[in-house]
């Protein structure tokens, strides 16, 4: 269970995945927006102050890599976990990003990455 309110951008092309998904994080106890291609997932990004990402990988226009670059130049910090359907990106993808997984892993282990990328860094 989530301690405080953390926001998390959800961007997702696939309506269901991205409403199913929704519901999976609000139940655990975050806020959570919404964007159904790169573009409008960049704006709500610049814009509001997210606490997290949860990207797809294959999205038409943009794919989860190209997002992943742009949003490290918008604020370097926050953490991106990738999801697809693929296994075994290229590395130039997924060093972009803080975790990746499958899709097919399912809701408790995309729970736990997120939840360990919110954890705070306790210092040496």
């Amino acid at each position: 269970m989530a301690q405080n309110s953390h926001l998390i951008l959800c961007v997702d092309d696939e309506l269901v995945g991205l409403r199913v998904r929704k519901i999976l994080l609000e139940r655990a106890g975050y806020h959570v927006l919404t964007a159904l291609d790169g573009a409008s997932g960049l704006t709500l990004f610049e814009k509001e102050p997210v606490d997290a990402v949860v990207l797809d990988y294959s999205m038409p226009g943009m794919h989860g890599g190209e997002v992943a670059g742009r949003m490290r130049l918008i604020k370097p910090r926050i953490p991106i976990l990738l999801l697809s359907a693929y296994i075994g990106l290229p590395p130039e993808v997924t060093s972009l990003v803080d975790l990746y997984m499958t899709k097919g892993e399912g809701a408790p282990v995309l729970l736990q990455k997120l939840e360990s990328l919110l954890q705070p860094v306790s210092a040496p």
